[in-house]
């Protein structure tokens, strides 16, 4: 028995007397609600096909930026990012903080942020009408910072001869391009 019925006895009425009345039945939806919701997921599926069958977005393609020296002159806009790549390692590589173990690490991490960001530089700053007796060495020069890095972050030295030869075959690569934009 409901707390209400009880209350209700308390009161002295008695519902087992009474009429039963019906509950009435809940309003009917509007007939318009279905013909929008069919057309509503149609639409959606008719969607999530497209989307399914374009053509997906080339994710390596990059849109192209030529500043006006870029376009006139892509041997003199390789040769800046060039120089201006190896110009900020060789200055990250050669900081002297001290011998602490702190300072070397911080000089390490600067050098590693150097040639990765240096990589990515030259990846997409150089022109893609470059010429290409240049466009190959910084091609080339990229991929290495980017290993040399890749091997530093994994706890690998200069001292170890795998990444001695990596440092200078970066090394032998930008005197090659520093000759060729002469």
């Amino acid at each position: 028995m409901t707390e209400s019925h009880r209350d209700a006895e308390d009161r002295g009425l008695d519902y087992s007397t009474a009429p039963h009345v019906p509950v009435a039945a809940p309003a009917q939806s509007p007939r318009w609600i279905a013909p929008v919701a069919l057309l509503l997921s149609l639409l959606a599926v008719a969607a999530a096909g497209w989307s399914l069958f374009k053509p997906a977005p080339n994710a390596d393609a990059k849109p192209a930026v030529f500043t006006a020296t870029a376009v006139d002159d892509p041997k003199a806009a390789a040769c800046k990012a060039a120089a201006l790549v190896a110009s900020g390692v060789m200055r990250q590589s050669q900081v002297n903080l001290g011998v602490e173990p702190a300072a070397l690490e911080t000089v390490a991490a600067n050098t590693r942020l150097a040639m990765t960001g240096g990589a990515l530089y030259l990846r997409d700053t150089v022109p893609s009408n470059t010429p290409p007796e240049l466009a190959e060495p910084i091609a080339t020069l990229a991929t290495q910072l980017q290993d040399a890095a890749q091997y530093f972050l994994v706890g690998q030295t200069s001292n170890d001869p795998e990444q001695a030869g990596r440092l200078d075959a970066a090394g032998q690569t930008t005197a090659k391009i520093a000759d060729l934009c002469k």
